[in-house]
Protein backbone atom coordinates (compact mmCIF):
# COMPACT_ATOMS: atom_id res chain seq x y z
CA UNK A 1 0.00 0.00 0.00
CA UNK A 2 1.24 3.38 -0.93
CA UNK A 3 0.71 5.82 1.79
CA UNK A 4 -1.15 9.07 1.45
CA UNK A 5 -0.57 11.95 3.88
CA UNK A 6 -2.48 15.50 4.49
CA UNK A 7 0.41 18.10 5.51
CA UNK A 8 -1.16 21.61 6.25
CA UNK A 9 0.96 24.85 6.46
CA UNK A 10 3.47 24.15 3.49
CA UNK A 11 4.22 27.19 1.98
CA UNK A 12 7.61 26.84 3.62
CA UNK A 13 9.78 25.75 6.50
CA UNK A 14 8.31 22.75 8.17
CA UNK A 15 5.44 21.70 5.88
CA UNK A 16 7.33 22.30 2.85
CA UNK A 17 10.46 20.27 4.02
CA UNK A 18 8.00 17.47 4.86
CA UNK A 19 5.76 17.37 1.72
CA UNK A 20 10.00 17.24 -0.36
CA UNK A 21 10.89 14.30 2.25
CA UNK A 22 7.91 12.32 2.15
CA UNK A 23 7.18 12.35 -1.51
CA UNK A 24 10.65 11.13 -2.28
CA UNK A 25 10.02 8.31 0.05
CA UNK A 26 7.32 7.57 -2.23
CA UNK A 27 4.38 8.59 -0.11
CA UNK A 28 1.74 10.00 -1.83
CA UNK A 29 1.82 13.69 -0.64
CA UNK A 30 -0.90 16.20 -0.72
CA UNK A 31 0.65 19.25 0.40
CA UNK A 32 -1.64 22.17 1.09
CA UNK A 33 -1.36 26.24 1.20
CA UNK A 34 -3.38 29.22 2.77
CA UNK A 35 -2.87 30.93 -0.44
CA UNK A 36 -3.23 29.73 -4.15
CA UNK A 37 -0.15 31.50 -4.95
CA UNK A 38 1.67 29.08 -2.89
CA UNK A 39 -0.10 26.66 -3.90
CA UNK A 40 0.72 27.21 -7.74
CA UNK A 41 4.87 27.87 -6.76
CA UNK A 42 4.67 24.46 -4.86
CA UNK A 43 3.85 22.80 -7.78
CA UNK A 44 6.31 24.65 -9.86
CA UNK A 45 8.64 23.55 -7.33
CA UNK A 46 7.94 19.61 -8.06
CA UNK A 47 5.53 19.36 -5.13
CA UNK A 48 3.19 16.48 -7.19
CA UNK A 49 -0.42 17.14 -5.34
CA UNK A 50 -1.09 20.56 -3.77
CA UNK A 51 -4.38 21.54 -3.30
CA UNK A 52 -5.79 25.19 -1.13
CA UNK A 53 -6.47 24.88 2.21
CA UNK A 54 -7.34 27.91 4.70
CA UNK A 55 -7.80 26.92 8.38
CA UNK A 56 -9.14 29.66 9.53
CA UNK A 57 -12.18 29.10 6.77
CA UNK A 58 -14.56 25.86 7.47
CA UNK A 59 -15.29 25.99 3.85
CA UNK A 60 -11.85 26.22 3.12
CA UNK A 61 -11.07 23.15 4.99
CA UNK A 62 -13.71 20.90 3.47
CA UNK A 63 -12.94 21.96 0.02
CA UNK A 64 -9.29 21.11 0.90
CA UNK A 65 -10.30 17.74 2.44
CA UNK A 66 -12.50 16.79 -0.58
CA UNK A 67 -9.44 17.56 -3.25
CA UNK A 68 -7.42 15.62 -1.39
CA UNK A 69 -9.62 13.01 -1.58
CA UNK A 70 -10.52 12.96 -5.32
CA UNK A 71 -6.41 12.57 -5.15
CA UNK A 72 -5.99 9.86 -2.87
CA UNK A 73 -9.16 7.42 -4.27
CA UNK A 74 -11.08 8.15 -0.95
CA UNK A 75 -8.79 7.03 1.28
CA UNK A 76 -6.24 8.84 3.89
CA UNK A 77 -3.26 7.09 5.96
CA UNK A 78 -2.02 10.22 7.52
CA UNK A 79 -2.60 13.41 8.54
CA UNK A 80 0.13 15.83 9.72
CA UNK A 81 -1.26 18.80 11.41
CA UNK A 82 1.68 21.44 10.83
CA UNK A 83 -0.21 24.86 9.78
CA UNK A 84 0.63 27.79 12.69
CA UNK A 85 2.12 31.12 13.33
CA UNK A 86 3.26 32.69 16.10
CA UNK A 87 1.80 36.17 17.30
CA UNK A 88 4.12 37.89 19.38
CA UNK A 89 2.36 40.28 22.40
CA UNK A 90 2.28 40.93 25.72
CA UNK A 91 -0.80 39.14 27.53
CA UNK A 92 -2.12 42.45 28.67
CA UNK A 93 -2.14 43.90 24.61
CA UNK A 94 -3.81 41.05 23.24
CA UNK A 95 -6.96 42.19 22.04
CA UNK A 96 -9.81 39.47 21.58
CA UNK A 97 -9.98 39.11 18.00
CA UNK A 98 -6.00 38.93 17.67
CA UNK A 99 -5.99 35.93 20.11
CA UNK A 100 -9.31 34.31 18.31
CA UNK A 101 -7.50 34.92 14.82
CA UNK A 102 -4.40 32.87 16.70
CA UNK A 103 -6.60 29.94 17.93
CA UNK A 104 -8.28 29.89 14.46
CA UNK A 105 -4.92 28.92 12.48
CA UNK A 106 -3.10 27.08 15.22
CA UNK A 107 -5.99 25.31 16.89
CA UNK A 108 -9.86 25.16 15.81
CA UNK A 109 -8.44 24.38 12.06
CA UNK A 110 -6.66 21.59 12.83
CA UNK A 111 -9.40 20.36 15.45
CA UNK A 112 -12.46 20.52 12.68
CA UNK A 113 -9.60 19.08 9.95
CA UNK A 114 -8.66 16.37 12.06
CA UNK A 115 -12.63 15.16 13.53
CA UNK A 116 -13.52 15.30 9.86
CA UNK A 117 -10.35 13.04 8.87
CA UNK A 118 -11.17 10.74 12.15
CA UNK A 119 -14.46 9.60 10.77
CA UNK A 120 -13.05 8.54 7.87
CA UNK A 121 -10.51 6.50 9.47
CA UNK A 122 -12.77 4.52 11.70
CA UNK A 123 -14.36 4.30 8.43
CA UNK A 124 -11.40 2.44 6.82
CA UNK A 125 -10.00 0.53 10.09
CA UNK A 126 -6.73 2.59 9.90
CA UNK A 127 -4.52 6.07 10.00
CA UNK A 128 -2.26 8.36 11.93
CA UNK A 129 -2.71 11.69 13.29
CA UNK A 130 0.67 13.70 14.03
CA UNK A 131 0.04 17.05 15.73
CA UNK A 132 3.30 19.67 15.32
CA UNK A 133 3.36 21.52 18.46
CA UNK A 134 6.46 23.46 19.94
CA UNK A 135 8.40 23.71 22.89
CA UNK A 136 5.96 26.51 24.26
CA UNK A 137 3.40 23.55 24.24
CA UNK A 138 5.93 22.41 27.39
CA UNK A 139 6.56 25.74 28.55
CA UNK A 140 5.81 29.28 28.85
CA UNK A 141 7.77 32.28 27.65
CA UNK A 142 6.89 36.30 28.31
CA UNK A 143 5.12 37.86 25.46
CA UNK A 144 4.16 34.62 23.33
CA UNK A 145 1.05 34.17 25.51
CA UNK A 146 -1.14 33.99 21.94
CA UNK A 147 1.29 30.88 20.87
CA UNK A 148 1.68 29.36 24.17
CA UNK A 149 -2.08 28.89 24.80
CA UNK A 150 -2.80 27.30 21.14
CA UNK A 151 0.24 25.11 22.01
CA UNK A 152 -0.86 23.79 25.09
CA UNK A 153 -4.28 24.06 24.12
CA UNK A 154 -3.44 21.39 20.94
CA UNK A 155 -1.38 19.21 23.33
CA UNK A 156 -4.25 18.65 25.61
CA UNK A 157 -6.42 17.90 22.76
CA UNK A 158 -3.73 15.47 21.41
CA UNK A 159 -3.25 14.14 24.53
CA UNK A 160 -6.94 13.34 25.61
CA UNK A 161 -7.67 12.12 21.85
CA UNK A 162 -5.16 9.71 22.26
CA UNK A 163 -6.33 8.28 25.14
CA UNK A 164 -10.12 8.27 23.39
CA UNK A 165 -8.76 6.30 20.55
CA UNK A 166 -6.75 3.27 22.48
CA UNK A 167 -9.19 1.13 21.31
CA UNK A 168 -9.29 2.11 17.83
CA UNK A 169 -6.10 1.63 15.07
CA UNK A 170 -5.86 5.12 14.83
CA UNK A 171 -2.34 6.31 16.04
CA UNK A 172 -1.42 9.60 17.41
CA UNK A 173 1.69 11.50 18.09
CA UNK A 174 3.08 15.06 18.96
CA UNK A 175 6.00 16.42 17.67
CA UNK A 176 7.48 18.99 20.02
CA UNK A 177 10.08 21.27 17.95
CA UNK A 178 12.49 24.06 19.38
CA UNK A 179 14.35 26.59 17.15
CA UNK A 180 13.88 25.29 13.32
CA UNK A 181 14.72 27.39 10.10
CA UNK A 182 11.90 28.17 8.72
CA UNK A 183 9.84 31.68 7.97
CA UNK A 184 8.22 31.92 11.63
CA UNK A 185 10.50 34.82 13.02
CA UNK A 186 9.34 36.78 9.70
CA UNK A 187 5.86 35.94 9.87
CA UNK A 188 6.01 36.80 13.57
CA UNK A 189 7.45 40.25 13.15
CA UNK A 190 4.66 40.73 10.95
CA UNK A 191 2.02 39.82 13.13
CA UNK A 192 3.43 41.78 16.10
CA UNK A 193 3.42 45.60 13.59
CA UNK A 194 0.40 44.59 12.50
CA UNK A 195 -1.68 43.67 15.93
CA UNK A 196 0.38 45.02 18.63
CA UNK A 197 -0.15 48.67 19.77
CA UNK A 198 4.00 49.06 20.70
CA UNK A 199 4.05 52.86 21.19
CA UNK A 200 1.35 52.89 23.93
CA UNK A 201 2.16 49.78 25.48
CA UNK A 202 4.70 49.86 29.11
CA UNK A 203 6.33 47.12 27.66
CA UNK A 204 7.68 49.31 24.51
CA UNK A 205 11.18 48.38 25.29
CA UNK A 206 10.63 45.03 25.17
CA UNK A 207 8.60 44.84 21.95
CA UNK A 208 12.00 46.91 20.44
CA UNK A 209 13.83 44.15 21.37
CA UNK A 210 11.76 41.64 20.25
CA UNK A 211 11.43 43.49 16.74
CA UNK A 212 15.51 43.71 16.80
CA UNK A 213 15.85 40.18 17.14
CA UNK A 214 13.01 38.99 14.20
CA UNK A 215 14.39 40.98 12.01
CA UNK A 216 17.81 39.39 12.16
CA UNK A 217 18.32 37.05 9.10
CA UNK A 218 19.62 33.72 9.89
CA UNK A 219 19.61 31.62 12.87
CA UNK A 220 19.29 33.54 16.04
CA UNK A 221 20.29 30.51 18.38
CA UNK A 222 23.35 27.54 18.13
CA UNK A 223 20.70 25.32 18.75
CA UNK A 224 18.76 26.03 15.56
CA UNK A 225 18.25 22.87 13.73
CA UNK A 226 16.87 22.54 9.84
CA UNK A 227 13.45 22.04 9.19
CA UNK A 228 14.80 18.29 8.61
CA UNK A 229 15.06 17.38 11.76
CA UNK A 230 11.51 17.88 12.67
CA UNK A 231 10.28 15.01 9.27
CA UNK A 232 13.03 12.57 10.48
CA UNK A 233 10.35 12.39 13.56
CA UNK A 234 7.86 13.10 11.37
CA UNK A 235 9.04 9.77 9.24
CA UNK A 236 8.75 7.60 12.58
CA UNK A 237 5.81 8.63 13.87
CA UNK A 238 4.52 7.41 10.13
CA UNK A 239 5.98 4.34 9.80
CA UNK A 240 7.07 2.76 13.22
CA UNK A 241 4.79 -0.25 14.05
CA UNK A 242 4.65 1.79 17.64
CA UNK A 243 4.76 5.39 17.03
CA UNK A 244 5.78 7.45 20.26
CA UNK A 245 3.42 9.96 22.13
CA UNK A 246 6.00 12.58 21.88
CA UNK A 247 8.65 13.04 19.48
CA UNK A 248 10.99 16.41 20.89
CA UNK A 249 13.30 18.26 18.44
CA UNK A 250 16.26 20.32 19.76
CA UNK A 251 18.11 20.77 22.22
CA UNK A 252 16.20 23.22 23.86
CA UNK A 253 13.06 21.45 23.45
CA UNK A 254 14.74 18.56 25.77
CA UNK A 255 16.08 21.53 28.29
CA UNK A 256 12.35 22.18 28.62
CA UNK A 257 11.15 19.51 29.28
CA UNK A 258 13.20 18.27 31.88
CA UNK A 259 13.01 21.08 33.71
CA UNK A 260 9.47 21.09 33.61
CA UNK A 261 10.07 17.93 35.40
CA UNK A 262 12.45 18.78 37.87
CA UNK A 263 11.92 22.43 38.78
CA UNK A 264 9.96 24.19 41.10
CA UNK A 265 7.31 26.17 39.45
CA UNK A 266 9.45 29.52 41.21
CA UNK A 267 12.72 28.22 39.70
CA UNK A 268 11.17 27.80 36.31
CA UNK A 269 9.59 30.89 36.17
CA UNK A 270 12.67 32.54 37.09
CA UNK A 271 14.19 30.69 34.06
CA UNK A 272 11.83 31.21 31.34
CA UNK A 273 11.36 34.87 32.44
CA UNK A 274 15.34 35.75 31.31
CA UNK A 275 14.05 34.57 27.50
CA UNK A 276 12.89 37.97 27.33
CA UNK A 277 10.67 39.43 24.42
Amino acid sequence: MRYSVLITGCSSGIGLEAAKMLQERNFLVVASCRKQEDVERLKAEGIEHVVQLDLADSASIAQGLKDTLEITQGSLYALFNNGAYGQPGAVEDLPVAVLKEQFESNFFGSHELTCLVLKLMHEQGYGRVVNNSSVLGLVAAPFRGAYNASKFALEGLTDTMRLELMDSPIKVSLIEPGPIESKFRPNALAALKKNIDVKNSRHQAGYEEAIERLSKEGPVSSQTLPASAVVKKLIHALESPRPRARYYVTLPTYGAGMMRRLLPTCLLDWVMAKQGA
